[in-house]
Formats: structure tokens, C-alpha cells, sequence
């Protein structure tokens, strides 16, 4: 274990795809969406607190949602879960967590590892992880590249280049480029050009690095996060926290820190295969919720409370009601039964599902967001 590899778990976004079970105060990385018995962010702390140790696993996290997390991870200091006033993506989130552990730790590597994602292969993922860190030692920005399983147009891709030869890392390439989602007919060829993996933006680096990058990319950025962690733990952390946060810029670590450092020739890509997916609608949700032996391979019950009647149908049906949930003659179903919204939908269409929250929205249905 590298005692000084760190992970950054950052768990924001209100996840509209898998609404109504995930919601602005309880978003979907707090809820068991896959029937595994453990939250996305409990399944997040099982793959990364093995790798660097319990007390080097830093959380991000909406101010309203730290006390969600601080009882779904018991055994993380209060101190490292980190609360935002507001949102401001992926840069700010990481970058002030970066700080708060190069002030503890200047000699840290630090990698990001979303709260909302699934993987399957934890052994394999954390092979990949270890070669990550070696790389990460060149001074380089590295990310993992996941080998597509189909043309997806839902995820960014990283476009590969030559094999670097580094010893302890000798899957390790560079990264020509980072590619934002593409059209159906572009992600075609990317996937039969064999040169590009699907960005599951997982990112290692040195923390020096890291902010070397930010600091150039985003000085504003980085100037005003600078701010807040000086004063993190002190006095006049509220008042800082309160006077600078609502005024960073909204900005993804992707565009500050990853794009631009692969365009200086400085990112690494280690390649890996270990059954990742984001969990980013009921569509992946039925794919990943494979049936336990026993259970019928028609509609899947996540949730545990409803009474399933199924008649030549298949999908996936999540309840929080205890109800008979009867379903005849229908393929690739989405139900999802909460207190107060029912939500019906096929696989086809959980893309879709974020409209119905942007229409509910529009209603002023606040309540039910």
C-alpha cells in the first residue's frame, strides 16, 4: 500500500435519469439502485478504502447531504468529508479536496473516484489502480480508459496513442486526446479504430501536479479555492468558505485540468476492462442487476417491499410501497413506485427520464425533485 496515495470520492449531482428514486436531498449515490445491499457511495468506499487505507479516503459532498454520508460511511473521519455550500462540478470539488491533502501530505498522489459508479471486477480494477500510481510518479496527469463494450454515445472517449514502456505500469499509453459524447456514427469508428476508450473520469496524479495544471488552466479558479483552504480549520473558515465559494466558476476537471494537459503531451492512459459503468439511467440499472439464483429472469424487484406478479414480461420494477406490482405482456418495463410519483418507462427511453423532472420542474412540482 502507498501510504501516500489518496482517494477523492466526489458525490454530487441530484442524478434526474434515475429520478424519482433519486432526488435533489437524496441523490442516487446515497441509495442501493443496483439490490447489492450497499449504496453506490458504500460500494465506492469498499473498492478504494482497501487500496490507500481508511484514513486517506476524502469525500466531497453537498452541505446537505454530509450527515446522509457520514452515516453511510462510519468509518471515515468527520474531518474528511468535505462540504460545499452549493454546486460547482468536478474542478472545484477536487481541486479544494487536492489542496486540503498536498497542506497534510506533500508528497501525495491523489485519485478521483465518482460515488455513482459500478464495477464489477474490483480485483482487476484495482491492478489497473496500482499501475495508475506508478505512472502517476512520472509527474504526468494519468486516467483510466475503460475498453467499450458497444459504440455508446452517453460517455466521453480518450483517443490512445503508443506504449510508453514503463516499468510497474506496462499497459500505460499516452493519451492523444479527449473526445467529448459523439454522434452515433463517429462513436462507430472510434470503437472499430481500436485507438479509443470510454472516459470513466477516474484521475491519478501527483497533487503538486495536479495543481501546477489548475493554477495555469484556471488561475481565478485556483486563487480563490487557495483562499478557502488556508483558512480550512481555522477561525475564519465560514466566513471564507462564505465570502469565496459563490463566486467560483463552474467547471469540470475534465476542461481544466485533463484536455489541456493532454494537449501538452502530458496525460497517461492505462487501459482497463473490470465491468465499469456509471449507473447513469434504469437502462444500465437492468443491465447490471443480473437475477440471484432462484429469483425469475423476467422483471427484476429492486427495493424489497412489493408483492411482484409477472406475466410474460421483462424490465425492472423498484418499489418503496408494499404493494402487489402486476405486470402482463410487457418488455424492458421501468416502474419505479415512490410515495408520491409512479414513474413507467421502457429501457428504450431512461435517457429520457431527466425531461419529466425539467417538466415537473416547470410545473413548480419542487417538492417532488
Amino acid at each position: 500500500m502507498n501510504t501516500h496515495f489518496h482517494a477523492i470520492i466526489p458525490a454530487g449531482g441530484s442524478g434526474t435519469r434515475l429520478w424519482p428514486l433519486s432526488r435533489k436531498a437524496s441523490p442516487k449515490f446515497l441509495h442501493d439502485v443496483l439490490g447489492t445491499g450497499r449504496s453506490l457511495i458504500q460500494s465506492t468506499w469498499d473498492r478504494v478504502a482497501p487500496i490507500v487505507g481508511d484514513e486517506n479516503v476524502w469525500v466531497v459532498t453537498g452541505q446537505s447531504h454530509l450527515e446522509q454520508v457520514a452515516e453511510q460511511l462510519p468509518e471515515i473521519s468527520p474531518t474528511k468529508i468535505l462540504a460545499e455550500p452549493s454546486p460547482k462540478d468536478s474542478a472545484a470539488a477536487i481541486g479544494l479536496a487536492t489542496m486540503l491533502i498536498a497542506q497534510e501530505d506533500p508528497e501525495a498522489i491523489v485519485g478521483s473516484f465518482s460515488a455513482d459508479h459500478s464495477i464489477t471486477n474490483v480485483d482487476e480494477f484495482r491492478l489497473v489502480i496500482d499501475q495508475a500510481c506508478v505512472a502517476a510518479e512520472t509527474g504526468d496527469i494519468v486516467t483510466v480508459g475503460i475498453m467499450p463494450r458497444n459504440p455508446a454515445t452517453a460517455y466521453g472517449y480518450i483517443e490512445t496513442g503508443e506504449l510508453l514502456g514503463l516499468d510497474g505500469a506496462p499497459t500505460a499509453r499516452r493519451a492523444r486526446a479527449f473526445a467529448e459524447k459523439p454522434a452515433a456514427s463517429t462513436a462507430r469508428k472510434y470503437v472499430n479504430s481500436g485507438r479509443y476508450r470510454w472516459n470513466a473520469g477516474m484521475f491519478i496524479a501527483k497533487a503538486s501536479a495536479l495543481l501546477d495544471v489548475l493554477a495555469t488552466e484556471d488561475p481565478t479558479l485556483f486563487a480563490g479555492l487557495s483562499r478557502i483552504a488556508r483558512a480550512w480549520g481555522t477561525e475564519s473558515h465560514e466566513d471564507t468558505l462564505a465570502e469565496v465559494w459563490p463566486g467560483l466558476e463552474k467547471r469540470a476537471i475534465d476542461y481544466v485540468v485533463a484536455e489541456p494537459a493532454a494537449a501538452a503531451g502530458r496525460v497517461i492512459v492505462i487501459p482497463g476492462d473490470f465491468g465499469w459503468d456509471d449507473v447513469g439511467d434504469f437502462d444500465s440499472v437492468a443491465r447490471l442487476r443480473q437475477p440471484v439464483p432462484g429469483e425469475p429472469r423476467g422483471v427484476i424487484s429492486i427495493g424489497g417491499n412489493c408483492d411482484l406478479l409477472e406475466v410474460d414480461s421483462s424490465g425492472v420494477v423498484f418499489s418503496e410501497q408494499p404493494r402487489t406490482v402486476a405486470i402482463v405482456g410487457l418488455d424492458d418495463l421501468v416502474v419505479v413506485d415512490t410515495e408520491d410519483v409512479l414513474l413507467i418507462t421502457s429501457r428504450s427511453h431512461a435517457q429520457d427520464v431527466k425531461k419529466a423532472v425539467s417538466l415537473a420542474g416547470e410545473r413548480g412540482l419542487d417538492d417532488l425533485l
